[in-house]
């Protein structure tokens, strides 16, 4: 069975251009363009082809277009950025600091502007997992199992997103006030997990670079560490 035509053509983007110039777009979201809702399901029928556990498709996504439930999300998101429920610790292993434009000031200076202007993008996206019940999460096999069966469903979606000249960025923040964003949604909470609150604007131009990242040799491994 064949998709239906796509509402909006794609870019000319081969297989690898979509790929390695997926970014996650925070300064080049335009929220002056509305976002028709036909795109956006475009881009979903193409994410339920993505893979999951059992092929059981137990996921959803949630598109929050209404501007008052966008000021409130984001509220909880700005909320969760700056007094996370928990501590955060950022001093782990990273590569981002490969050239000095990915470094953290880079990012830290596009994270601003997104505090700035989430609200104002047109639609947010909260990808979600129907559980058992969130006992799920506390074993890292079944964690894995679940969350595998909803990120690849979620990267295709930013995938087909890019290739239709809309920007994307993954963010989480909003998750330390899980429970009041569920009550905000109308999500049983106990039976269904946010996954991450994800921005969705057209961009500001349509052309992005490969990311400069480190050399691959030195994130393979083989047979052993």
């Amino acid at each position: 069975m064949s998709l239906p035509e796509p509402h909006h053509p794609p870019l000319a983007l081969t297989p690898d251009e979509l790929l390695s110039t997926t970014r996650a777009v925070r300064r080049r979201l335009d929220v002056s363009r509305p976002v028709p809702r036909e795109v956006l399901l475009d881009c979903t029928r193409l994410a339920q082809q993505a893979p999951s556990g059992r092929n059981r498709q137990r996921w959803d996504f949630l598109f929050v277009t209404d501007p008052d439930r966008r000021r409130a999300l984001a509220d909880l998101w700005r909320r969760g950025l700056t007094s996370p429920a928990a501590p955060r610790s950022h001093d782990g292993p990273s590569r981002h600091d490969y050239t000095a434009e990915a470094g953290w000031p880079a990012i830290a200076d596009s994270l601003r502007h997104l505090v700035d202007i989430l609200d104002q993008v047109p639609v947010l996206l909260v990808p979600c997992i129907q559980v058992g019940s969130r006992a799920e999460l506390d074993d890292p096999a079944t964690q894995a199992g679940t969350w595998g069966s909803v990120l690849p469903a979620t990267w295709s979606f930013m995938l087909a997103a890019r290739s239709r000249g809309l920007g994307t960025v993954w963010t989480t923040p909003h998750l330390s006030h899980e429970r009041e964003a569920a009550a905000l949604l109308g999500l049983p909470y106990d039976r269904t997990v946010q996954c991450a609150l994800i921005p969705i604007a057209w961009t500001i131009g349509t052309h992005f670079r490969p990311a400069r990242r480190v050399p691959v040799t030195e994130v393979v491994h083989w047979d052993h560490w």
